[in-house]
């Protein structure tokens, strides 16, 4: 359900962007009730590659079987406006937004603070 950009989620924190998810994969069990609560289609549950899979830890290998190797992820970061909202409603509470660095800070710029 994509939301307009104005209307009943004006109440947002931040302009699209500023703010992302950040899911924890060690406590995330894909149960879902962040995807629903996002108006903004921030988020979507799907089966870890092969590739994500082996990078776990043997716990948290288990824990991913266990819940058929899917978990959420942030698919549309530049669309999220910081209503925490999935914060919210996760029941592990895997999920806590940040700050994004604005596009034009890179840590490899030069002339960084610290290089």
């Amino acid at each position: 359900m994509q939301a307009p950009l104005d209307g009943p989620f004006d109440g947002c924190k931040f302009p699209p962007g500023v703010m992302v998810p950040d899911i924890d994969p060690s406590r995330c069990e894909a149960k879902g009730p962040c995807v629903s609560a996002c108006p903004f289609d921030v988020l979507a549950i799907r089966t870890l590659s092969p590739e994500e899979r082996t990078s776990l830890s043997p716990i948290q290998r288990f824990r991913s079987f266990v819940h058929g190797n899917k978990r959420a992820f942030v698919t549309n970061a530049d669309a999220c406006r910081g209503c925490g909202l999935c914060v919210a409603v996760c029941p592990e509470k895997a999920i806590k937004l940040e700050r994004r660095d604005p596009p034009w800070v890179s840590s490899t710029a030069p002339g960084r603070l610290d290089d």
